[in-house]
C-alpha cells in the first residue's frame, strides 16, 4: 500500500513544518540517479531503451531515426541538467515508444494508468500533459519532454514552483482560481488518494484548497498570481520541504 500524507504537489500548509519535526533545515533534494528513476515518465521511457551499460556505445543521439528530429545533443545538455548518457538513454526509449518523435495525450493516460492501476489517472494525466504541451498543439516533442523533466527532477526551487503554477493555472490566464486548484487536487486524489494511509476524507481536497488560498491570496481578490504563489511558497517551510512530492506524481 502506498503511504503518502498528502495528494498535493506542494504539501499541506496546515501541517507542522518538516524542519520543526526533525530539527533540521530544509535542503533542496540532491541530484541523484535514484530520484530520476522514481519518475513514472522516466520509467516508461527507459523500459523501451537498450539495456543499461550500452550507453557508452553511442557517441551521439541517433537524430536521423525519426521524422521529428530533436535539437543537437550539446544544446539539450545546455538546456537541461541531464548528462549526455542520460539524454542518450531517454532518447532511445522515446524513439522506441514514439517513432514519430511526438507523444500525445492518450499516451500520457496509458502511462499513468500503468503506474497507478488502483485509481483513475485519466484526469491527472490530462492536466499533466497540458503542462508539458507548452504551445498547446496537442503533441510533445522530445526537447519539450526532457526540458520539462529536467525542471521537475533537477530544477531550482523557483523553476519547480513556476512549473507547479503553470500546472494549476489550467486555462493559462496567469491566475490560479480555487476551482482550478481543486480540479488538480481532485485528480491527484482520484489517482492515488484512496490508497494513502491514513485514508483521506471526501472533503479533504476542498479543505486543502481553502487553506492554501488563505495563505496565498494576499489581497483577497479570489485568485492567486504568480508573484503571490512564489512569495508564499518560498516563505512556507512546510511547502518547501514537500517539493520532493513532485517525484511521487510525475
Amino acid at each position: 500500500m502506498m503511504k503518502m500524507s498528502d495528494g498535493s504537489l506542494l504539501g499541506d500548509p496546515g501541517d507542522t513544518p518538516l524542519s520543526k519535526k526533525q530539527g533540521v533545515k530544509w535542503q533542496r533534494p540532491r541530484l541523484t540517479r535514484q530520484a530520476v528513476m522514481r519518475c513514472c515518465l522516466v520509467k516508461w521511457i527507459l523500459s523501451s531503451a537498450a539495456p543499461q551499460g550500452s550507453d557508452t556505445s553511442d557517441s551521439e543521439l541517433e537524430l536521423s531515426m525519426v521524422r521529428h528530429q530533436p535539437e543537437g545533443l550539446e544544446q539539450l545538455q545546455a538546456q537541461t541538467k541531464f548528462t549526455k548518457m542520460e539524454l542518450q538513454s531517454l532518447y532511445r526509449g522515446f524513439k522506441n515508444e514514439c517513432p514519430s518523435g511526438l507523444v500525445d495525450e492518450d499516451t500520457f493516460k496509458l502511462i499513468y494508468a500503468q503506474f497507478f492501476p488502483q485509481g483513475d489517472a485519466t484526469t491527472y494525466a490530462h492536466f499533466l500533459f497540458n503542462a508539458f504541451d507548452a504551445d498547446g498543439n496537442g503533441a510533445i516533442c522530445f526537447e519539450d519532454f526532457v526540458v520539462g523533466l529536467s525542471i521537475l527532477l533537477r530544477g531550482t526551487v523557483q523553476e519547480k514552483l513556476k512549473w507547479a503554477f503553470n500546472l494549476y493555472d489550467i486555462n493559462k490566464d496567469g491566475y490560479i482560481t480555487k476551482e482550478e486548484m481543486l480540479a488538480i487536487m481532485k485528480s491527484i486524489y482520484d489517482m492515488m488518494g484512496r490508497h494513502t494511509y491514513p485514508l483521506l476524507r471526501e472533503d479533504a481536497p476542498l479543505e486543502h484548497v481553502e487553506r492554501f488560498f488563505q495563505k496565498m491570496d494576499r489581497n483577497q481578490d479570489g485568485v492567486v498570481t504568480i508573484d503571490e504563489f512564489l512569495e508564499t511558497c518560498q516563505k512556507d517551510e512546510n511547502i518547501m520541504s514537500s517539493m520532493q512530492l513532485f517525484e511521487n506524481v510525475i
